[in-house]
């Protein structure tokens, strides 16, 4: 993409085998907020073929227009403010005894540890299953169907299967998605039993508690498929943003020594500008589209209504007439000048901006927090992690080897002498 805008300029398109037409790419902040900010845009094509099969005809991700604005109200009173709070130390109790797990001084990938828990955040703070047998058995089936979800090419030739025949990939998952389900619906119905559902704090009881506009409540496939979507959406996305955070804090032992000291005098500000930068330089998901409702038009420019725009948000990121030193790891640029909204965009924007951004930057300051203060790693291989695709995802490709060479206890939050 790089060379690409060197070639043609901040406007391009790819082709894509398959596809009627190009992806034109964008990274001009102004013509980002030009597509973003016009609601008549829409969803560009594909999205149904891999997604609705999983996550459901109801799913946010894929309803348009009046269905899409009508639900994304409904859900996202619990996703912010103070809302959140409340699950604070759940999310504490789950990283620490992640932590408390980890071989010392032996080599272990980071980012499946970061996906066990940003799945158990998931299963107790938004699916609110207590402990106990059902919260082990969702967690198995789930484990697996994010496994088999993991590889585009693997999905389609599962589609590919179920287009022409039952068997193969395609009747293996859809085992796994059937077994998923009927746990989903039994968890659905044990909530609906709940007396004192209204007081519940989990994500779930709250979405069956919210009525749209004309008085009426999500139906039972209307949340499960809510679930999945949040199940997908919410799971590898913040683990790999975690997963990228800690390679680039482990490679730039300054800002790290930086953001243990911040914890220890109980700042934060540091922290966020932490995970921006880490966000600004990996991006866990690199375009975020749309189809044109109308003419696009910027810069005297303009794309005709119908085509397919996306920011290339890792080319966004990388401007050096928005950043200073755009490839260097400086989180303090973040606590200097914060860039225009449109300049980092990680969650896409408008109104199909991540629903669960502000959930996700919460459940990562948690992990930073305590993993930082208790543990002492380094990178077991010193070089940059390479990228590899994961779903929708581009995931650190070895995984974020480590060596935990030190771990305080939970209640030491002091940082370890080095």
């Amino acid at each position: 993409m790089a060379d690409q805008r060197d070639r043609h300029g901040d406007a391009f398109g790819v082709g894509f085998l398959g596809f009627e037409r190009p992806m034109y790419l964008i990274s001009d902040p102004v013509a980002i907020k030009a597509l973003y900010t016009e609601r008549s845009h829409g969803l560009p094509p594909g999205r149904e073929l891999l997604l609705e099969p999983v996550l459901g005809a109801h799913s946010l991700l894929l309803l348009e227009g009046g269905d899409h604005l009508a639900h994304r109200r409904l859900m996202l009173p619990p996703f912010h403010g103070e809302r959140m709070r409340s699950y604070e130390s759940v999310v504490e109790e789950i990283v620490s005894a992640e932590i408390d797990s980890w071989p010392l001084r032996q080599e272990f990938p980071l980012h499946p540890h970061m996906q066990a828990v940003t799945l158990e955040v998931i299963l107790r703070v938004v699916f609110g299953v207590d402990k106990g047998p059902r919260l082990v058995e969702l967690r198995e089936i789930l484990r697996n169907v994010l496994q088999e979800t993991s590889s585009p090419r693997a999905q389609l030739v599962a589609l590919a299967t179920r287009r022409f025949s039952n068997r193969g990939p395609w009747d293996r998952f859809d085992g796994q998605l059937r077994a998923a389900d009927a746990l989903l619906y039994a968890e659905i119905a044990a909530h609906r039993s709940h007396p004192d559902l209204e007081e519940r704090e989990d994500i779930l009881s709250m979405l069956m508690s919210a009525r749209f506009e004309d008085g009426s409540a999500l139906t039972d496939t209307d949340l499960r498929d809510q679930l999945m979507t949040l199940l997908l959406a919410g799971h590898e996305t913040t683990a790999t943003g975690l997963a990228w955070t800690f390679d680039l804090l482990l490679r730039h032992p300054q800002a790290l020594e930086r953001l243990r000291e911040s914890l220890a005098a109980g700042e934060e500000d540091y922290l966020r500008a932490t995970i921006s930068e880490s966000l600004r330089l990996r991006p866990v998901v690199p375009l975020a589209g749309r189809r044109l409702g109308v003419d696009l038009e910027v810069d005297g420019w303009s794309l005709p209504a119908g085509s397919d725009v996306s920011p290339a948000i890792w080319l966004t990121h990388t401007r050096e007439d928005v950043y200073d030193e755009p490839f260097s790891f400086r989180p303090e640029r973040f606590l200097d000048s914060p860039p225009d909204t449109y300049s980092w965009i990680p969650y896409g924007g408008g109104v199909r901006r991540c629903l669960g951004a502000s959930f996700a930057e919460f459940e990562m300051r948690i992990v930073l927090r305590e993993v930082v203060s208790r543990c002492r790693l380094r990178k077991a291989d010193p070089a940059p992690e390479k990228i590899s695709r994961r779903n929708v995802t581009l995931s650190p490709k070895a995984g974020t080897p480590v060596v935990l060479t030190e771990r305080r206890a939970a209640a030491e939050r002091e940082p370890a002498v080095a």
